[in-house]
């Protein structure tokens, strides 16, 4: 990098703040904070869910086996990830909205209270925030990663600095600022994403290698294989399943978008628009990465480090500094998002829970704490990026798909399929029992069975295993015992009725047992709703 680059990446990390400080005008409220207000229009909704989505990961470990194994890097990545939102902009986004419009919530786990109990709640909460703050790091450490690459700075100078930025603009503006950065963050990627395309094309022409032809050449042999090494058929559908709930709203992030627009139809064109991009773009963040054995040979075992290396020798100064700036955006968008929506889950569900007091802040005492718990969040989680090349997580694509998809299905299914009519059946016996056999199932398909196999337990399974218990279990306890009383009957009718009307209001929500004072026994009342 010289001068030119750098005033680049300088430049856009003065107007990532100049963003959070405008947005601050826009957040009177913990509901402005965490969903907008429901004021997000479509369009911005949906590109902000497509942008939360990626990471610097995908420049360093998907970059990783794209350059091993070629398009399987699309076919089992992005496609799934594009399958699984078309299939939830009816499924769940719609209903995830009316969690907002019709129960007034403002974290996406605030609901299950009423719809399981209160312990139930609790435990997706606090394994849910402390599953993102693993996620987190792994998304710091890969940014790290690239900058190190680019500057020769220091693994923990790169995290400090990249989580800086990102805490100043997303704890002051809250989702809007999310939402506006990642708008911007958009554009800079279709910017940089198109220039490394044609610098790669116009390289193999040099070379005398055509667009098509080069497939053929030795050094991609078999890349243009859809399912290779371990990411196989079972892999896929594995993934498929993981990522229909963990787009959706299972992670969390991704539902606060689907309640930031007006109404159910908005968030059902916000999911579209959405996958519409996944199906499309990574094919061009992705075709650099499938040439890049022709172009580049990777000082790593894995191949994280091809993307980085390409980039140096194919792009001039300023473009180089724009390509650098497009992989700060992805993360600083999905790291961002992720500290809003633990926020809400803090603020929300987890504070008035252990903490009397929470129960009856006020709005801006509650705000203040929800831009605390967002500093708070960022910072543990850029601690656990310092760890992520330890033993303990090896490195960033083992975080990301071995923990974190692995992890995904336990924690999102209760949720998730909470929100539809079919498994009404299925009450808190069923939630909290697919939720722990599933963390079970993971520790030993991860730990005691992997290391008495012969070669390990293949990754294919590692991350189906517990999906499969977990889902398993959670419909077969909901039939054999079934805990659809009135109230939670009328959390999810009020929920799957269309319409915004008089037939949706028409459903009334009796109090709800299990309560915080019922469940707790602190005789006093849940935090006002905003």
């Amino acid at each position: 990098m010289n001068g030119l680059d750098w005033a680049v990446l300088i430049g856009y990390f003065g107007v990532m703040v100049a963003i959070g400080v405008w947005s601050h005008k826009r957040v009177d409220d913990v509901s402005d904070f965490f969903t907008a207000g429901g004021k997000m229009p479509w369009w911005l909704s949906g590109i902000s869910h497509h942008m939360s989505g990626y990471s610097a990961v995908m420049f360093t470990g998907y970059a990783g086996i794209a350059y091993t194994y070629g398009v399987t890097s699309f076919v089992t990545w992005s496609f799934p990830i594009a399958l699984g939102i078309a299939i939830g902009s009816k499924l769940f986004a719609p209903r995830i909205n009316r969690l907002r419009s019709r129960l007034h919530v403002a974290s996406p786990l605030e609901y299950l209270k009423n719809r399981y109990d209160l312990k139930t709640q609790q435990a997706l909460a606090w394994s849910g925030m402390l599953l993102k703050i693993v996620d987190v790091g792994a998304k710091w450490a890969a940014i790290a990663t690239l900058l190190s690459v680019f500057t020769g700075i220091s693994l923990n100078q790169g995290i400090l600095i990249t989580g800086a930025i990102t805490a100043v603009y997303c704890t002051i503006g809250g989702l809007w600022a999310d939402a506006l950065t990642e708008l911007g963050q958009f554009v800079i990627q279709l910017l940089a994403g198109v220039a490394m395309f044609v610098a790669v094309v116009l390289k193999l022409n040099d070379k005398g290698i055509g667009f098509f032809g080069a497939w053929d050449e030795p050094e991609l042999q078999g890349h243009g294989e859809p399912l290779v090494g371990p990411y196989g058929t079972v892999f896929l559908l594995a993934f498929l399943f993981i990522k229909l709930f963990e787009y959706n709203g299972g992670m969390l992030n991704q539902a606060q978008r689907y309640m930031a627009t007006a109404n159910a139809h908005q968030a059902e064109r916000s999911a579209r628009l959405s996958a519409i991009l996944w199906l499309v773009w990574p094919v061009v963040l992705f075709f650099p990465m499938w040439m890049s054995p022709l172009l580049v040979h990777s000082q790593k075992p894995d191949g994280s480090d091809s993307y980085g290396l390409m980039t140096e020798q194919l792009l001039p100064h300023g473009l180089l500094g724009l390509v650098i700036v497009g992989f700060f955006s992805h993360t600083m968008a999905m790291c961002s998002s992720d500290a809003n929506a633990i926020a809400a889950v803090f603020t929300r569900d987890c504070a008035p829970v252990v903490w009397r007091r929470a129960r009856s802040w006020n709005q801006g005492q509650g705000l203040r704490v929800a831009r605390i718990t967002t500093v708070v969040f960022l910072g543990l989680s850029m601690a656990a990026a310092t760890q992520v090349n330890s033993p303990a997580f090896k490195d960033i694509i083992t975080v990301v798909i071995k923990w974190v998809a692995g992890l995904m299905g336990p924690m999102a299914i209760p949720m998730m399929l909470g929100l539809l009519r079919p498994f009404r059946r299925s009450g808190p016996t069923a939630a909290l029992t697919s939720w722990s056999m599933g963390l079970l199932a993971f520790w030993l398909v991860n730990y005691p069975i992997n290391w008495n196999v012969d070669g390990g337990v293949p990754l294919q399974y590692q991350v189906s295993i517990p999906l499969a218990v977990s889902l398993v279990l959670y419909i077969l306890i909901g039939f054999i015992k079934p805990e659809d009383t009135p109230e939670r009957l009328a959390i999810i009718e009020k929920i799957n009725t269309d319409g915004d009307g008089e037939g949706a209001a028409a459903v009334a929500i009796p109090t709800p047992a299990g309560g915080v004072e019922d469940v707790i026994g602190t005789g006093v009342k849940d935090q006002p709703r905003s």
